[in-house]
């Protein structure tokens, strides 16, 4: 699984001309399922969206997460995360899982997600959207729950 991250004052989505959701202060979870993520997968993710220590404390140290914050999460899916561009002109979706494995783990990342306790809006899967977003920092991340980049 494939996730940017990015620190947000605010952030929303849009399908067809109609605002569909809208965070305050938080993340925003660009998020790409692969052909081989397994529960494994969501569970690294859950931690490491919840954990990492991304907002400033009164110092202006990053020493805070989103749980800490009460900030809220947007997850967004985005199978283009595992677009292989290496060859030719035409990006590769080959490693991007097909759109019904995708949406079963895209629920269970939110499921968990939830159980943790954080407020969490989605976009809507397989739908063309307009993502707005002011990035606070800016602060931008890879996670990536099959190896290290």
């Amino acid at each position: 699984m494939r996730v940017v991250l990015q620190r947000v004052r605010s952030a929303s989505v849009t399908v067809q001309g109609h605002q569909v959701i809208r965070i305050g202060r938080g993340l925003l979870a660009l998020v790409g399922i692969g052909r081989d993520d397994k529960q494994a997968d969501v569970e690294y993710v859950v931690g490491k969206i919840c954990n990492l220590r991304l907002f400033d404390d009164d110092s202006g140290s990053m020493c805070h997460s989103v749980v800490d914050v009460d900030g809220e999460i947007m997850l967004v899916s985005q199978f283009t995360l595992y677009g292989d561009c290496r060859r030719g002109r035409r990006p590769s979706f080959d490693q991007a899982a097909s759109a019904s494995t995708a949406l079963e783990i895209y629920n269970s990342l939110v499921a968990s997600l939830r159980s943790e306790g954080v407020k969490v809006r989605t976009g809507k899967f397989q739908a063309t959207m307009d993502v707005e977003l002011i990035n606070e920092g800016p602060v931008t991340l890879i996670i990536d729950s099959n190896r290290v980049l």
